[in-house]
């Protein structure tokens, strides 16, 4: 599959958005004032896992919305 094919539309991605938690949509809110940007979420054992990207960094949002500026993920390309 090519990188154009796994990259989200707008609307896509707003309903991934819609699957967050509360928690989750009030912290990824908080982190586009600083820049950061949506990229996907992930399904982890411990629920859904915002993924924001901002330039070169890369933060997380957890189910409860406790934010991680220095996640230890790697991103593909």
């Amino acid at each position: 599959m090519s990188t154009a094919e796994r990259r989200q539309t707008s609307s896509s991605r707003n309903v991934l958005l819609n699957r967050l938690s509360m928690s989750q949509k009030y912290a990824v809110n908080s982190l586009t004032q600083y820049g950061y940007q949506f990229a996907f979420s992930r399904n982890t054992d411990e629920g859904n896992l915002a993924i924001l990207m901002c330039g070169n960094n890369i933060a997380t949002v957890d189910a409860q919305g406790d934010i991680d500026t220095s996640p230890q993920i790697t991103i593909r390309d």
